[in-house]
């Protein structure tokens, strides 16, 4: 009945296997654009490497940017910037000096009249001219233009810029027109009695929106083609650099072929050139994995962790491209592998990466181009971001991509260019866009973490936090266990950080494998007062109970504060299958007779099945050996240290873990160094070994 449980079991994986794959497929095909692409692939400055080509049907030359760019800016020169000009100001303003200078018109002398006429007129002249609030080189709208277009409700007249004033100037300008009249006129101070700048206002205001109109029908009617190729016509030779112009031509074929590329063309075909194409690469990921992490394949939520995040990239990247405002390069690309990298491994991060390139890639615009930014990036990202439990490293993984996408363009561009003078610097803003949207990776984390109950190294950390609940109870409830546990994970970080693996889980792992001794920490010796002993006071057959019940009271507490689950593994797995020993062999000799099951001396198990958790196991055992040893000599912690992996290796427990031979020697001469400074046991070397030899021979 088993074996059928356990193959329905390993069908129902494959079944749901097969099934993510034809998903994910089908999700990629209908994702991806469905039009045939242009085939020739061409970059600027090296040889054509297809055969002959000629044009296979009319088709205009597309301008470049710069020609485009040049073109408007020439254009733009002649747009004359629109002034509202407000009349009313004027005539307020006039009329204001003429009641001042005015009190009584009885009294006003011929003369008087005659020179506030002249004053009155000359300031309509200069209203009339235009008056602006600030001088004309603070406007930028005004800067190059020979004139302006001075619009009074609908009638515009055109205004020299030279003929325009500022407040400042206006004032100066009627100032020295009333100092002219003084000299003209006899017995004319009573015209200081009045300051003129109260009579000058601004009358003229920017217009942004008639303005911005006007460049937007000048520019709209720029012609973004230059020139016809005729169907037949030769554009290049087989071995043929592609220079300047005739990338531009090659360019307007591309572009020409892929607005026609719906007519004409079988889309059977197509469709089945799209659905190889994507069946291929994401075979090409399941290979991958069943040859280098055949773990991903068998735990179902963590394939489809990898296949959601490919599949979601490929969308918003294809989203994105959708606008035409926005750049692909905007798009984030580098969360990828470092997500990957983050709960898996720096290869299956980078392999993900080059396909889901690829994938986009082919559709991409700059297919070569885009294709090899990305994966620069993306390998930069993983090699920069080994660590992630700082905040510093993120951001300078951020820096590092960014400097990546500069340096990998400019060389392109010096490449296909030849020059500084071409490079199209606006294009690094959308670099930078994508460098800081790689600060998202912490939410994304902590969300996938949640999702798909993954661990990562932040995470761990924080869990190896001492003050966290659980262990603060531990350190409180079983003082001895705490410590125990604290030199467990610093020799078991020892071994790690030689042999390989995660350092921050197995630091975690080895603090909380011993937290289901807090239910009864007095019946563990590293806990009892000095002559109290619990066990003194049961049999043999239940002493050996309560100590293996350590392990799943652990395993209830580690869930009841939602460990995470590998954590759990340590918890679960630190004994593995092995006996109660000293307990078994006393109740052996108290019952001699008596037939004994060995399985109530027997720890649940299950085995580790990493080599985070394999280390555990071994350290936890040997620390707790030595730490009982008479005398600790050199010799003497040797032997422990290799029976007791012996042992381990012997007893099968280290069958599901993935320790090779040369981790088992490692971890050897890493545990025997570690306790030799420990105890502070000093090695004898050969000249004291035969001095003491030669002693003892003379007494």
């Amino acid at each position: 009945m088993n074996k059928f449980y356990h193959r329905l079991k390993n069908y129902t994986k494959v079944i749901l296997q097969v099934l993510m794959f034809v998903l994910t497929a089908t999700a990629l095909y209908f994702i991806l654009p469905g039009e045939p692409k242009f085939k020739y692939e061409y970059q600027k400055g090296f040889p054509w490497k297809h055969e002959n080509l000629v044009a296979p049907f009319d088709f205009a030359i597309l301008k470049t940017d710069k020609e485009l760019e040049d073109e408007k800016q020439e254009q733009l020169k002649n747009v004359l910037p629109y002034f509202v000009c407000d009349t009313a100001i004027a005539t307020a303003n006039i009329n204001k000096l003429k009641e001042d200078f005015s009190l009584s018109n009885d009294s006003l002398t011929q003369q008087q009249k005659q020179i506030i006429s002249k004053l009155c007129e000359e300031l309509r002249k200069i209203y009339d001219a235009g008056i602006l609030q600030f001088s004309l080189d603070t406007y930028n709208e005004i800067k190059g233009k020979p004139a302006i277009r001075k619009r009074i409700g609908t009638s515009v007249t055109r205004i020299d810029t030279a003929s325009l004033f500022s407040e400042k100037s206006a004032y100066a300008a009627i100032n020295q027109f009333k100092h002219q009249l003084k000299t003209g006129y006899s017995r004319s101070n009573w015209l200081n009695s009045h300051p003129l700048e109260h009579y000058i206002s601004s009358n003229l205001s920017y217009d942004a929106e008639i303005t911005q109109k006007e460049i937007d029908e000048i520019t709209q009617n720029i012609s973004l083609t230059r020139g016809m190729v005729r169907l037949g016509e030769r554009i290049i030779l087989q071995g043929e650099v592609v220079d300047s112009e005739k990338y531009q031509v090659l360019e307007s074929l591309k572009a020409s072929y892929e607005k026609e590329r719906g007519k004409n063309v079988n889309r059977y075909m197509v469709s089945i050139g799209k659905s190889l194409l994507v069946v291929s690469l994401l075979a090409l990921i399941f290979v991958f994995l069943l040859i280098y992490r055949r773990d991903i394949i068998e735990h179902l939520n963590k394939l489809l962790f990898l296949l959601l995040m490919i599949t979601s990239m490929v969308l918003i990247t294809n989203f994105i491209d959708s606008f035409p405002n926005l750049h692909i390069y905007m798009v984030p690309f580098a969360i990828l592998p470092i997500v990957v990298r983050t709960f898996f491994d720096s290869r299956t991060a980078i392999f993900t990466l080059v396909i889901s390139t690829l994938l986009i890639g082919f559709y991409a615009p700059n297919n070569y181009e885009f294709i090899l930014l990305q994966v620069s990036a993306g390998i930069v990202a993983v090699f920069s971001l080994n660590k992630m439990h700082r905040r510093v490293h993120l951001v300078l993984a951020a820096l590092w991509v960014f400097l990546t996408y500069t340096i990998v363009f400019t060389a392109l561009n010096l490449i296909h260019e030849g020059e500084f003078v071409l490079f199209n610097y606006s294009i690094t803003k959308w670099f930078a866009i994508s460098s800081v949207l790689i600060m998202l990776v912490y939410i994304l984390i902590y969300i996938f973490e949640k999702m798909f109950g993954f661990v990562s190294d932040v995470t761990l950390i924080e869990l190896s936090d001492s003050n966290q609940p659980l262990l603060r109870k531990l350190s409180e409830e079983a003082p001895g266990t705490f410590q125990h546990s604290m030199q467990i994970a610093n020799l078991a970080e020892e071994v790690i950080l030689k042999i390989g693996g995660n350092p921050f889980l197995v630091r975690a792992g080895a603090l909380y494998h011993d937290i289901g001794k807090i239910a009864k920490p007095t019946y563990f010796i590293e806990n009892q007062a000095m002559g109290m002993n619990p066990h003194d006071q049961l049999d043999y057959l239940k002493s050996a109970e309560v100590i293996i019940d350590h392990v799943q009271n652990g395993v209830k507490m580690a869930q009841k504060h939602k460990l995470p689950a590998p954590i759990v593994e340590f918890i679960a797995t630190h004994h593995g299958t092995t006996k109660a020993k000293y307990f078994y062999l006393k109740h052996k000799e108290e019952h001699p007779d008596e037939n004994v099951n060995e399985k109530n001396f027997i720890y649940p198990g299950p085995l580790p099945r990493s080599k985070e958790a394999a280390v555990v196991m071994l350290v936890d055992g040997i620390e707790a050996a030595s730490r009982s040893m008479k005398e600790k000599t050199h010799a003497n912690l040797k032997e422990l240290i290799d029976r007791m992996i012996d042992q381990k290796i012997e007893d099968k427990q280290l069958d599901n873990s993935n320790l090779t031979f040369r981790d088992i020697t490692t971890i050897k001469e890493v545990l025997l160094q570690k306790l030799l400074n420990i105890y502070h046991v000093r090695i004898e070397y050969p000249e004291e070994k035969k001095e003491l030899n030669q002693a003892g021979s003379q007494q």
